[in-house]
């Protein structure tokens, strides 16, 4: 897959989203309920394949304060943001993301600059004020408005200097003050309580509508110390403008759509939640959570609000997730020393994270237990995946009916599932009742014994030649 023209900014992905015939735009929406749903019904009508949509006309505010769902998460689109070929299959865009990061990839710093869009509106004081925004309602028992779910916080590390990017949800309590919720063993907290060891309030920025590259460089499990700002801007091929925020310093995306500056103070709690999250449950409850003291709002004329919908899968940006994170853990296990990987998948049934798929051709005795356990263990695929699933390479890792055929006549479920107990995972895993929030793993080895290669019994099915000769000869009934 090559090259194609990137995107300048949002704004200008989604006039090329809509030249795709990939936007819908929804006129009238109520913020309480109604965007949600609509998010997530058309989320889960085709996955891969569903369109973005554009809000507009939102219940109690002006027209031009939009929320955009879904922006990257389709074949089209998730290329059209990478700056891939259209794929046909998901395993191309796996493929090309994972050939770009053991090519020639290169982080690529951000460029400060003096002024950007993002600088049209600047409210401080008491013009400060969430509620400016249609914040949505996103499902029916959850305990707040939520302006940060799409989002992309930003932190300074207060030892080393480095700035790091996370994707946690935020809150609305009132005008000037958000709730912010972060999983344990996330960048974001450890950076958090280093201020609050120090006795001093942690700086952070919070943008709620940005560039799809800088939403899915946050929100992914990237090695410490790495700025995934650096890590965007080399997926864009050029690098991000920023300007520095007002008070703190911190990096604001020129281009950015709303973003907060403020504060999060020891010991300064309300009561947030619940939320429904990714692994599709209310599965925290309600709880004192930090807030941040809202200090200033910047945002462009007619802002959009960018929104992600955590609901029971396929969500609204769980196929985007699945790839990028099936490119990491077949990066990381090939770097690890792993041989002939030929596919991962990381199914959007399991939220992109909870149900694996790595594919191999076996070359020797062992291999198969190797790409198990370390495509368990890998960072990117570490963080609450509860079930990781080695497969030959005549299957094919995004389709559940050849994982399950194999895992059924391939697997002897006492010879081949091994088990990794304690394992990170997050308060949102249902299953885990309280802290600590550690979880445990099945490796399945579905793949034909090693030993009996030559001689396990063929495939019953018609061959490779056979089926492009049928499809030659009778077009019309494969909508060919």
């Amino acid at each position: 897959m090559t090259k194609r023209e990137r995107h300048y900014d949002l704004r200008d992905l989604i006039q090329k989203i809509d030249d795709l015939g990939e936007l819908s735009v929804v006129e009238g929406a109520d913020w309480d309920l109604e965007i949600g749903a609509v998010s997530e019904m058309i989320a889960q009508e085709n996955p891969g394949r569903s369109s973005a949509v554009l809000f507009d006309n939102i219940k109690d505010y002006p027209k031009g304060f939009r929320i955009l769902s879904g922006a990257a998460n389709s074949f089209k689109r998730l290329a059209l943001v990478f700056g891939f070929d259209e794929p046909s299959h998901e395993l191309d865009l796996v493929r090309a993301y994972r050939d770009r990061m053991v090519g020639d990839f290169k982080m690529i710093p951000p460029v400060e600059v003096e002024t950007g869009p993002i600088m049209e509106n600047v409210l401080e004081g008491d013009d400060v004020d969430l509620f400016r925004f249609p914040v949505p309602k996103v499902h029916e028992l959850d305990g707040n408005r939520y302006i940060g779910t799409d989002d992309m916080i930003v932190m300074r590390d207060p030892e080393s200097g480095y700035i790091n990017l996370g994707t946690y949800r935020i809150a609305v309590h009132d005008k000037n003050t958000a709730g912010i919720w972060i999983s344990p063993g996330k960048h974001g907290r450890f950076i958090r309580e280093k201020y609050f060891a120090k006795g001093e309030p942690c700086p952070v920025l919070i943008s709620c509508g940005q560039d799809p590259l800088l939403f899915l460089a946050s929100h992914q499990e990237i090695q410490e110390g790495v700025s995934e700002l650096d890590y965007a801007g080399g997926h864009r091929g050029k690098p991000f403008e920023i300007i520095r925020s007002k008070t703190h310093g911190l990096p604001i995306p020129a281009n950015a759509e709303i973003v907060l500056e403020g504060l999060i103070y020891p010991d300064d709690q309300k009561l947030e939640g619940p939320f429904g999250e990714f692994m599709g449950y209310y599965a925290s409850e309600a709880s004192m959570q930090p807030v941040v003291r809202i200090e200033r709002i910047y945002h462009r004329n007619d802002p959009i609000l960018t929104l992600a919908v955590p609901s029971r899968p396929p969500e609204n940006f769980t196929f985007a997730r699945s790839v990028v994170k099936s490119a990491m853990i077949w990066e990381e296990v090939e770097k690890a020393g792993l041989a002939n990987v030929t596919g991962v998948w990381c199914h959007e049934a399991g939220a992109g994270r909870l149900f694996n798929v790595i594919r191999i051709k076996q070359t020797y005795a062992g291999h198969s237990k190797q790409a198990g356990m370390l495509a368990a263990n890998c960072r990117a695929g570490n963080y609450a995946g509860r079930w990781t699933v080695v497969v030959d390479d005549d299957i094919d890792p995004t389709d559940l009916n050849d994982v399950i055929w194999a895992m059924s006549t391939r697997c002897d479920p006492v010879e081949d599932i091994d088990f990794i107990r304690r394992a990170w995972s997050t308060p949102l895993d249902p299953m885990i009742p309280k802290a600590p929030y550690q979880s445990n793993r099945a490796v399945i080895d579905a793949c034909k014994p090693f030993g009996r290669l030559e001689d396990f019994p063929i495939t019953a099915e018609a061959s490779p030649e056979l089926r492009n000769k049928i499809k030659k000869k009778w077009p019309n009934i494969f909508n060919q």
